[in-house]
């Protein structure tokens, strides 16, 4: 075996490098020594630094390269997307200080890491993979992982019960995916990416092998009617995990989806457009339609990004070049959006412990800085300009309008009005609602100021500064 080929993973391999640092530190640290401010403040910076100089060195994408006889695929635009992930996993890292902070967690705070970047390592090898089975390995890489993730905090706020719910709904989306993948090789005799085009037919098992693959990516990316994990799971997880959930694991998923459609199900893209047709249309409605109903923030905020991905769909339906920059620009300026509003959302439930969104009456009055990041975040998912999010779904709009989907762009943009009412719903009752006990005003810790400071930089500059969509675009193209 020639071992050199392992060197073209080299954003892999140094994620491993990171990993191993961490679970030996993390071994190192006696359970007295994380009492200490100074170790525990050593252990979250350690792996901020580690992931932030990691995302410097693989900043410029690299050429591209296949290793172990195409089972592993690198472009460009899949080190494009790996550092959005990066950047964005960077932001839940900073956010999670104060809750691993905590005296019942401080045992925890290293596991917290490692399986963080587990889960990231294994959406890693689903975007870089060429054959079915590396896919699949990233995939379950990714998800067990997660399962730990959701349930961390198991003595709080039905962690436990979210984690189960998410393992049992994982394993049974798995199975489906599994079922489609035999179907796929029962057919064609092959789970190269490369090779599996020339096979397809378009036969009625080949049909329902793409149904079965897809529905087990449904559930990763919480499309309509494989969504109805994602609202409990969000409410019983960690404000960091839900986070995660919400912006890392979403886009990496529709990433790898739109990978294979394009190279592995191109002869069947009328069955693949006809069904993502339907799925987008009732993905943003019923998102936008549950989200009006809701009281409690992280539910709400579930909706939303059920009806973001629906959103996120519109770039991969065209399945063309500008399809492709625009949704890769999407998943990372809803990424800095979300994130800023679950940083609000955890340093707020730190401090006073309620995630009501009646609870968030009177907010200005108290926290008026808070207040107003909360609000541009929310304007930038609502689509309101000058934000970034107004440029990012004028982007993902204009790709599928170019590719002739008409009647789906109109049906996006009545729900993005729609969409902006349940999102002035929130600053209406921060700014404008009374309450006669609002949350008391505090000051946050410095991780979750400087994660703030990210995520609003990124949602005031990134549709300004037009370099950064250019810059995706020009890796755009050779999948």
């Amino acid at each position: 075996m020639d071992y050199s080929q392992f060197l073209v993973m080299k954003e892999e391999l140094s994620l491993v490098a990171i990993i191993f640092i961490l679970v030996v530190a993390d071994l190192f640290m006696s359970p007295d020594a994380h009492k200490s401010s100074g170790k525990a403040r050593l252990n979250t910076i350690l792996p901020v630094a580690l992931l932030a100089i990691h995302t410097l060195i693989f900043l410029v994408p690299m050429e591209t390269a296949e290793a172990f006889g195409g089972m592993y695929h690198y472009v460009p635009m899949m080190g494009i997307l790996k550092t959005v992930l990066n950047i964005c996993t960077l932001v839940v890292f900073l956010m999670a200080h104060e809750w691993l902070a905590r005296e019942d967690t401080f045992i925890k705070q290293g596991e917290f890491y490692v399986l963080t970047l587990c889960t990231l390592l294994g959406m890693y090898f689903m975007t870089s993979a060429g054959h079915f089975l590396l896919f699949f390995i990233g995939l379950e890489t990714a998800s067990i992982p997660m399962a730990a993730l959701v349930a961390f905090d198991k003595y709080r706020h039905h962690s436990a019960e979210a984690g189960a719910k998410y393992i049992l709904m994982a394993l049974f989306s798995s199975g489906l995916l599994l079922y489609g993948l035999s179907l796929i090789y029962g057919t064609v005799g092959t789970l190269y990416f490369d090779d599996i085009a020339a096979g397809l037919t378009g036969s009625p098992v080949q049909i329902l092998a793409l149904v079965l693959f897809f529905t087990g990516m449904a559930f990763k990316i919480s499309l309509v009617p494989f969504h109805l994990w994602t609202a409990d799971v969000y409410q019983g997880s960690p404000i960091a995990v839900t986070s995660y959930l919400s912006a890392v694991s979403k886009g990496a998923s529709a990433f790898s989806l739109l990978i294979i459609l394009l190279k592995v199900f191109a002869p069947m893209v009328t069955e693949w457009q006809t069904m993502l047709f339907w799925v987008t249309i009732i993905t943003i409605t019923i998102g936008n339609l549950f989200a009006i109903r809701q009281k409690d923030l992280k539910r709400f905020m579930a909706f939303s990004s059920i009806s973001q991905a629906g959103y996120i769909m519109l770039g991969i339906i065209g399945g063309n070049a500008i399809g492709m920059t625009s949704m890769i620009y999407y998943i990372l300026v809803y990424g800095v959006a979300t994130l800023a509003i679950f940083i609000v959302m955890a340093v707020i439930e730190q401090k006073s412990g309620k995630v009501g969104i009646d609870n968030y009456d009177g907010l200005y009055k108290t926290n008026p800085k808070l207040t107003l990041l909360m609000t541009l975040s929310l304007f930038s998912l609502a689509g309101i300009p000058p934000f970034a999010g107004f440029f990012s779904k004028f982007f993902i709009f204009m790709a599928a309008f170019e590719a002739g989907f008409h009647l789906l762009v109109f049906i996006a943009l009545v729900n993005t009005v729609i969409s902006l009412y349940y999102y002035l719903l929130i600053v209406k009752a921060m700014y404008i609602n009374k309450n006669d006990e609002p949350i008391a005003a505090f000051r946050s810790d410095n991780y979750s100021r400087a994660g703030l400071l990210i995520c609003t930089l990124g949602i005031l500059l990134l549709g300004l500064v037009s370099s950064v969509y250019q810059a995706i675009d020009t890796y755009s193209f050779g999948l």
